[in-house]
């Protein structure tokens, strides 16, 4: 009996090792599709910040030769588009983070600047006559306020308190 239990055994040990060794195959075919897909989402951010930079360009030669350079409502378009490159700058960082499987700080660190960068960018484009009425303005106004503050509350937390860990993760 006790001879029929070990063979009985011995192919289920075979197959834990088998279905182990393909569990491992198609993590390994996973994670290189993710990483192709990621590096193309990367790629895909570099093209359009090259586009925007070139588009930022022709906007200010334009503006240059028109005269409507000194029109503060231009200048606050030009702010407009070149903090949104610094946006589209962030996730692309993000990205390659993701890519090298830089620490998951290093991550969030990057994911906070772009919200911060993301939120200024909102309250410098601000325009009350967007709303309509006076209450709704405000509404979003504070609402993007508190949401700066956050943001720059957890930055300030992670620059605090996030040095001092030496832990591995």
């Amino acid at each position: 009996m006790a001879s029929d239990e070990q063979t009985a055994e011995e192919p289920g040990m075979a197959e834990p090792a088998f279905m182990h060794a393909l569990s491992e195959r198609y993590t390994l075919a996973v994670n290189g599709f993710v990483r192709a897909i990621e590096l193309a989402a990367a790629t895909v951010f570099a093209v359009l910040f090259a586009i925007g930079v070139a588009d930022l360009t022709l906007q200010i030669l334009e503006a240059t030769r028109s005269g409507q350079i000194t029109d503060p409502l231009v200048v606050i378009g030009f702010i407009d588009t070149g903090l949104l490159l610094l946006i589209i700058v962030e996730v692309y960082q993000t990205v390659l983070a993701y890519v090298e499987e830089s620490d998951t700080r290093r991550i969030v660190r990057l994911v906070i600047y772009t919200g911060v960068i993301a939120m200024v960018r909102k309250a410098i484009i601000f325009r009350t006559g967007e709303y309509d009425t006076l209450q709704d303005a405000m509404f979003a106004a504070s609402s993007y306020a508190v949401i700066i503050f956050a943001l720059v509350a957890l930055l300030f937390a992670e620059r605090v308190y996030g040095t001092d860990t030496t832990s591995g993760s």
